[in-house]
C-alpha cells in the first residue's frame, strides 16, 4: 500500500483509538454517564466524567474535550488519560461525539457534518447549558481541548463562543485557510496551541491535507495560527522562547516553547513545538505506527500541560 492510501485510511478513520480502545473501557457509574441532549433538531451524545472529590455545592471547571476526525468521544478517555487528572485536580470533563464522528471546524469538506453544516457551535453551547443546569458548573472556567479535526474545532469554539469559553488549547490543528479572515472572538482568548514538526496530516508548514487524490481543506501554518491569536490578542509579538530539558532521550523528540505576553485582558498564546512529533497526543498512546501518524513524544503529558494552562485563565 503507498503511503498516500495510507494516510487517507489514516485521516478518515484518525483516533481509530476513539472507536477501539474504548468500546469497553469505562462501566456506567455515578461519576461516569453517557447521555445526549437534543440540540439544532438533532440527537447529540457525550460522555461525562464527575471528579471523585466533586461538591455539588461548590461551582467546579469544565474541561472539554474533542475527538479527531473519525473517532469519538468515548475513545478520547483512554488517548489523554483527563479523568485522573480531573479526580485530583477537582474538575469536570466531557468527551462530545461529532455528528458521524467528524465536527463542522469550517472547512466546507465532504464530511456529513460539513455537507449537512451541522451547528456544532450551537451544540456546544447548548451541552455546556445543559451540563450547568445539571451539575454546579463554573461558569468562569469553561475549557476546549481537542486533536486535529477536534482541534480545528477548538480553534473554531474559542472563535465563536468566546462568551462562554475561558481558554482553549487545539492539539495536532492549524486554522483553516477559509476561515481565518473570518473568525473574531469578541474578547482575547488564551490558547495554548501543541504541534509536532513531523505531523505529516496537519503538516507544520501548513497547505493542503492531501489524502489520495482528493483535498480535505488547506490550513494555516503553525506559525501563521500563532500569528492569528497573537494579533487577536494584540500580544507582544516578540515571544519568550525556551529549550525544554529532553526527559526522554530515546523518544525521538524535543520541545520548545513560545511564550507571548502581553496580550489584552490577561490572555496569552503559548506554543508547544515538538521537534520530531507527529500527529499525535503527547504523553498519550501511540495509536497507530510511527510510519503513519509519527512519534508521540514523551518529553511531557498534553494534559497535564493544558490543565496548567487552563487553571490559570478564566473569564
Amino acid at each position: 500500500m503507498n503511503i498516500r492510501r495510507i494516510y487517507c485510511l489514516v485521516f478518515l478513520i484518525l483516533m481509530l483509538v476513539s472507536a477501539s480502545v474504548g468500546c469497553s473501557y469505562m462501566p456506567s457509574t455515578d461519576s461516569d454517564y453517557s447521555a445526549s441532549i437534543t440540540s439544532g433538531g438533532m440527537e447529540r451524545t457525550y460522555r461525562v466524567h464527575i471528579s471523585s472529590s466533586y461538591d455539588p455545592s461548590l461551582p467546579t471547571p469544565l474541561v472539554i474535550v474533542l475527538h479527531g476526525g473519525g473517532g469519538t468521544g468515548r475513545g478520547m478517555v483512554r488517548l489523554t488519560s483527563f479523568n485522573d487528572i480531573a479526580d485530583a485536580e477537582n474538575f469536570i470533563v466531557v468527551y462530545p461525539d461529532g455528528f458521524e464522528k467528524h465536527w463542522n471546524d469550517g472547512r466546507g469538506v465532504q464530511w456529513q457534518s460539513h455537507v449537512e453544516n451541522t451547528d456544532d457551535v450551537g451544540f456546544i453551547s447548548d451541552l455546556i447549558d445543559h451540563l450547568s443546569a445539571e451539575l454546579n458548573i463554573d461558569a468562569g472556567r469553561v475549557y476546549v481541548t481537542g486533536i486535529s479535526n477536534g482541534g480545528m474545532m477548538s480553534h473554531r469554539l474559542g472563535c465563536e463562543l468566546s462568551q462562554k469559553i475561558a481558554a482553549i488549547s487545539p492539539v495536532a490543528s492549524n486554522i483553516p485557510v477559509n476561515q481565518a479572515p473570518v473568525w473574531s472572538p469578541s474578547r482575547s482568548m488564551p490558547v495554548l496551541i501543541i504541534n509536532g514538526t513531523e505531523d505529516t496530516l496537519e503538516r507544520w508548514e501548513g497547505g493542503e491535507i492531501l489524502l489520495g487524490r482528493n483535498t480535505y481543506g488547506v490550513v494555516l501554518s503553525v506559525a501563521d495560527t500563532v500569528k492569528f491569536w497573537v494579533e487577536k490578542n494584540g500580544c507582544s509579538s516578540s515571544p519568550v522562547v525556551t529549550q525544554l530539558p529532553d526527559k526522554a532521550p530515546d523518544d525521538g523528540t524535543t520541545v520548545w516553547t513560545e511564550v507571548y505576553g502581553g496580550c489584552e485582558g490577561g490572555a496569552e498564546v503559548v506554543l508547544y513545538a515538538i521537534k520530531g512529533g507527529g500527529h499525535t497526543w503527547p504523553g498519550g498512546l501511540q495509536y497507530l505506527p510511527e510510519s503513519i501518524i509519527g512519534k508521540t513524544s514523551r518529553e511531557f503529558d498534553a494534559s497535564e500541560v493544558i490543565w496548567q494552562f487552563f487553571k490559570e485563565h478564566s473569564l
